[in-house]
């Protein structure tokens, strides 16, 4: 942690020396690297979030006094280590409003998580955390290009998800035309992309496919709109996503991270101009990685598991929350602030088959080079017998004719076993049978426990 301090104050002063690149961090952030010290800065919002947590939660009073740990005991950035993790675990013992640091009367709004593995987990804003997130929604927005006065159609769902209604309150913020479509109704997505023509779109990059594939059904030229900008985010997607989306619809596209737990989208956002990961908004979130079994503190560059700390929450600051996200932390490039790598998946949605550790984005990643093949797909794992047999259900284009269909499954098949190494079947199913999801896609049925084998089934996506 002190290593990584020193190299954020580092890369700011750079930021001011310039290296004949514009940079248009200072004007999108609001922080000016010139007389600010990144390091200084979040030593004192974190104190300040410690001793909040100690003295309004009783979860973080109990965690902290069991390892003899006060807030005052924090004396560097790098003592934050010496602290304990909080897991989603936590969140739902609480359930639904023991994490609350505040007293209900100054919660201004509650969102909550889909709750598909069990509770759901149910997170608080006072209208000075609704302030600071509608900031950096505006804050990420700019990053990926978008101007006040652009139009932003939005497509995240609406409601508890936090996806629809923070996008919605960060773009009116940072002066744009918001189109609040919400998901699903995909004809009507379309009809309203045409007609209002907006120049950006927010949703998540699986059902952008879907609006893709409604284009085409309708015959119409994806590229013929005035999209410009895509900021899609609440899963991870691969390169060959990106690409198969911004050939399409000739826009750029830009990745957009976050979690409920955390805030919300906006914790982290991608540079268009660079395209190589999201970068962390490190004024407000101080971010760790950590080996996923023992829990140390990893070095940048080296891939572990994702933990956030809160910096300027008041209704539930979060104290190194383990969010399962597999990533690694780079340097900055259009910002001192530090980037994350491409996440590889999730500790709690990884797949042990026949030995071998299977993340549904590998699949994805070899479905995505059957260009014959639709982006859709689910992963079904049984164990009928003594071995895990592995079942991947696709769609064809509608290009590809019924007599190509056993050649595309055996090609795909093969791209599997050579880069992944398991054995599979693919089945090649009729255009528009495999559920098409509004938000987060849900790839996998784990079938084995009701075979037999351990564990339970569920659906990860």
């Amino acid at each position: 942690m002190a290593s990584n301090a020193q190299q954020s104050k580092h890369l700011l002063r750079n930021a001011v020396a310039g290296s004949g690149t514009p940079r248009p961090f200072a004007r999108i952030i609001g922080f000016d690297p010139a007389t600010d010290d990144l390091a200084a800065l979040q030593l004192r919002r974190l104190r300040a979030t410690l001793k909040h947590a100690y003295a309004n939660n009783a979860h973080y009073r109990t965690a902290f006094d069991a390892e003899g740990l006060k807030p005052s005991d924090l004396a560097t950035l790098a003592d934050l280590s010496r602290f304990p993790f909080t897991t989603k675990a936590d969140l739902r013992a609480n359930y639904p409003f023991g994490f609350y640091s505040v007293p209900m009367d100054r919660i201004a709004r509650i969102h909550a998580s889909s709750g598909t593995t069990g509770k759901p987990t149910v997170v608080g804003y006072t209208q000075h955390d609704l302030d600071i997130w509608a900031m950096l929604i505006a804050r990420s927005i700019a990053a990926a290009g978008g101007k006040p006065g652009m139009k932003v159609h939005i497509a995240y769902g609406y409601g508890l998800f936090t996806g629809g209604l923070g996008a919605h309150f960060g773009a009116e913020r940072g002066g744009y035309t918001v189109i609040p479509m919400s998901g699903g109704q995909t004809e009507k997505q379309v009809q309203l992309i045409l007609d209002f023509e907006p120049d950006i779109i927010m949703v998540t990059p699986s059902y952008m496919l879907t609006i893709l594939d409604e284009f085409r059904r309708q015959g119409i030229d994806p590229a013929s709109t005035a999209l410009k900008i895509g900021i899609f985010g609440a899963e991870p997607w691969t390169d060959a996503m990106r690409r198969e989306i911004e050939t399409a619809f000739g826009i750029k596209a830009a990745d957009i991270y976050g979690l409920s737990e955390i805030m919300g989208p906006g914790v982290a956002s991608e540079y268009a101009a660079d395209q190589n990961g999201p970068t962390i908004w490190e004024d407000h979130f101080l971010a760790e990685i950590v080996d996923p079994v023992t829990g140390a503190v990893l070095p940048d560059g080296e891939q572990g598991e994702l933990c956030f700390t809160s910096l300027t929450k008041q209704a539930m600051p979060v104290i190194r929350y383990r969010t399962r996200d597999l990533t690694c932390l780079l340097p900055g490039t259009s910002s001192p602030f530090r980037r994350m790598g491409r996440i590889a998946g999730r500790s709690d949605d990884m797949l042990i088959i026949r030995g071998v550790n299977v993340f549904p984005t590998q699949i994805e990643e070899q479905l995505l080079r059957c260009t014959r093949l639709a982006p859709h797909f689910v992963v079904e794992i049984s164990r009928p017998d003594r071995m895990d047999e592995v079942t991947i259900f696709v769609e064809p284009k509608p290009d590809c004719t019924v007599d190509e269909h056993s050649v595309e499954a055996k090609r795909l098949a093969s791209f599997i076993k050579t880069s992944i190494g398991i054995s599979s079947t693919v089945k090649v199913c009729a255009i528009g049978s495999l559920a098409r999801s509004e938000g987060k896609a849900k790839r996998v049925r784990d079938l084995r426990s009701e075979q037999g084998a351990p564990g339970q089934p569920r659906v990860v996506g």
